[in-house]
């Protein structure tokens, strides 16, 4: 039997979540989240890491209609993440909303119907609008390495951390160098007989200035309103002057990156070592990584770090692509997520019968991140085109869930049975893009980073501030679509 809602959300992760309450609170009460695992939190559920936390200020990394005064660090870690995240979609009623356990195996427009047909495990659903709030860090990037799969000891992935083996006495590989190992890495060198770092390029660390949150601001933040405001316009502020950097990184990035420099001479006295840890490349272009342990776990005697990719594993031998060679007992993979080629994207047919894959033929496109042409009455959160290295994913999807809590609204008002964004309208937004994003440390940096989609275009990144993306990402207009009228459709 088909079961039938006007809203299906696909993902029960922050942007999940923010969808469903947003949709809620403007009286759309037929909402359902679907979630392949059997908990709230997406990514902050799945990572577990040793050394799991946030690298965006707990003040900004939390919902604005939802602040929280309990945060005991600066920079939240992963299980406090995970609580403040299931604590909100409880208190906001999401359990009866929330169907665990079901994946999606693929979603279809009806055209003659107007609506979406979601296939699950569990058999299939239709929806007037689909929401898909699955995220960029959802399906882990396993690298296809010739051996590897015949590797005799343990193998898993930083997103999918197995806690059952014990690493303590062992000698591990981690492949990969970027934001989760910068975590994991500090975390067990101590315990483990040898590390070897597989580092294919070197990246730039800035110290994080974390510390413990006093009880005091605690009170403050419990007993005065507006406390919560001052302290994220505060952190707001500081992020946005990161952000003037990236958009003009000569001269403003380079005097960022001579603190990088200055950093990485202090704390790495070793020559050799410090140049192989030194980047090419101007900070900014890749993701910036923050920690004040990472480089320093890299100078003790029992880690060794290969400035080099992985060419493959012979038995229990890891080799180098320059020829080096380490026998180990375990491999950790810390080589990210599939970021701009999302699973769902194979699995998601539009009007004309094609994927949306198909459509993108390796280069993502949606119009303000949010909605793709030939896939009316679907939304995307945190889609193309919206990433910063500056600001935080929750003011991000607040804004894009305010845009299609708008846009349904509308329809629903105005008896629309379908909306889709005009070709024009996208392709003259993506150009736009790509025109201010040739400027920025993103494209002119000099190096070759998980923001380039396999074109070699950027289709990740966001070119300007995070006000002029609030409030441009926020504002729906019907003009900017094709609509269908119908008859009738409930209000």
């Amino acid at each position: 039997m088909t079961v039938h809602h006007e809203v299906i959300v696909i993902g029960a992760g922050i942007s999940g979540i923010a969808a469903a309450i947003k949709l809620a609170d403007a009286g759309i009460d037929d909402v359902v989240i679907v979630e392949k695992a059997h908990a709230y939190g997406g990514t902050w559920r799945a990572n577990t890491y040793p050394g799991c936390a946030c690298d965006v200020p707990s003040g900004l990394y939390s919902f604005s209609f939802a602040p929280n005064s309990e945060w005991s660090r600066l920079f939240a870690t992963q299980p406090e993440i995970l609580e403040y995240v299931d604590k909100v979609a409880r208190e906001h009623g999401l359990v009866e909303r929330t169907r665990f356990g079901v994946s999606v195996v693929g979603t279809r427009w009806d055209g003659a119907a107007n609506l979406w047909r979601v296939e699950t495990d569990q058999g299939e659903m239709t929806a007037r609008f689909v929401v898909s709030a699955a995220g960029p860090w959802n399906e882990p990037n396993l690298p296809s390495i010739p051996g590897l799969a015949d590797f005799p000891g343990e193998v898993f992935h930083s997103a999918r951390w197995n806690h059952d083996y014990d690493l303590r006495g062992k000698r591990v590989a981690v492949v990969g160098s970027g934001a989760s190992a910068v975590q994991f890495v500090p975390a067990i060198a101590p315990d483990v007989a040898q590390l070897h770092l597989f580092q294919r390029t070197a990246q730039w660390v800035l110290p994080k200035p974390d510390h413990r949150v006093p009880n005091v601001e605690k009170r403050v933040m419990r007993r005065i309103p507006f406390a919560h405001k001052v302290l994220r316009s505060l952190e707001y502020g500081m992020m946005e002057g990161l952000g003037v950097a990236f958009r003009h990184p000569r001269p403003l990035m380079q005097v960022v990156q001579s603190i990088g420099s200055a950093y990485l001479r202090a704390v790495v006295r070793d020559p050799e070592l410090r140049a192989k840890l030194t980047p090419d490349y101007l900070l900014g272009c890749k993701r910036i990584l923050f920690s004040n342990n990472y480089l320093q776990s890299l100078t003790r005697d029992n880690v060794d770090v290969h400035a080099t990719a992985v060419r493959e594993f012979r038995g229990n031998t890891v080799v180098g692509a320059d020829g080096t060679t380490a026998e180990v007992d375990a491999v950790i993979l810390g080589t990210g997520f599939h970021i701009l080629d999302s699973p769902l994207s194979d699995v998601v047919v539009g009007a004309d019968g094609r994927t949306m894959a198909q459509h993108w033929k390796g280069s993502p496109e949606a119009y303000l991140g949010t909605v793709t042409t030939g896939f009316p009455n679907s939304f995307t959160v945190l889609g193309p085109s919206l990433g910063t290295g500056h600001s935080s994913a929750f003011a991000i999807l607040e804004a894009q869930v305010a845009y299609l809590t708008s846009a349904i609204s509308a329809a629903r008002r105005e008896g629309w049975a379908a909306l889709d964004v005009r070709p024009e309208v996208q392709s003259g937004y993506v150009d736009q893009v790509q025109e201010a994003l040739a400027t920025t440390v993103y494209n002119a940096g000099g190096c070759r980073s998980y923001y380039m989609d396999v074109n070699g275009r950027n289709s990740f990144s966001w070119p300007w501030s995070t006000g002029e993306l609030t409030s441009r990402v926020s504002t729906f207009d019907p003009a900017d679509f094709t609509i269908t009228h119908a008859a009738a459709v409930s209000a």
